[in-house]
Formats: C-alpha cells, structure tokens, sequence
C-alpha cells in the first residue's frame, strides 16, 4: 500500500477546482449567448465571424456551453461533456481566434485553455467530489 506525502495535494480536490472553474466559465458564456446577446444576436455575430451554418452552429455552441458548463460543475458526465466542450473550443480556435495571433482579447489564448481545461476533465473524469448522481 502506497501512502501519499502529507504535503500531497488530493487529485479529486484538483479536479474538483478544474471542474468549478471550467464549469462556470462556460455557463456564463453560454448565458450570455441566450440571454444577453440573445440567439439572434449571437446568430448574427457568428455570420460576421464566418462561423459556417450560424443559424445552426450558434444555438448548438450556447447550449453546449451552458449545459457542458453545469454537467462540470456537478460532475455528471463529466467526460463526454469534456469532450463536447473541447470540440467546441477547437473549432472555435480554428474559426475565429487563430487569425487574431495568441493575445487577447481576441487571440487564442484563452480558448487553449479552455481547450486544455476541458481534455483534462474528459481525459481524468471528475473525480470522486462530484454529485452523487449520474455517471462520470
């Protein structure tokens, strides 16, 4: 039996922290997409973007936000809401952020990590701190 040093940090307490952090980030942005700037308004900002299908793509990347958000916060299917959410970062990266360079506020920094945060969770799970309902 392996014992971890007492200066060990625990891996489900790190993940937990990934996961809330991760997990409001996204709800926020995809209330905002639905309540702020509305569906129309994000489907006409994808448009100006060149985001393909906009009429499409923007309520399927609001709902993916808001609902991969909250599935992360409370650790439900955390993995394949990890997934979804880094799909979507990925296209959203290659779409948008890459030809504004790295920095912000509209280069590709944050959506990497985002992109990172998110494979983190689809590839190490939620961790045992998670809602007891629901499967990983």
């Amino acid at each position: 039996m392996t014992t971890r040093p007492a200066t060990a940090l625990n891996p489900d307490l790190a993940l937990l922290l990934l996961r809330l952090a991760t997990g409001v980030v996204f709800v926020m942005h995809g209330a905002q997409k639905f309540f702020t700037y509305t569906l129309p308004g994000t489907t006409q900002a994808f448009t100006q973007m060149g985001v393909p299908v906009p009429g499409i793509s923007a309520p399927l990347v609001a709902t993916v936000e808001l609902l991969g958000g909250l599935l992360l916060i409370l650790g439900m299917y955390s993995r394949a809401a990890g997934v979804l959410l880094a799909v979507n970062m990925l296209v959203a990266i290659l779409l948008v952020h890459l030809k504004a360079g790295f920095f912000n506020p509209n280069g590709l920094e944050f959506p990497l990590v985002l992109l990172a945060a998110s494979l983190a969770v689809a590839f190490a799970g939620p961790g045992r701190l998670r809602a007891p309902i629901g499967q990983p």
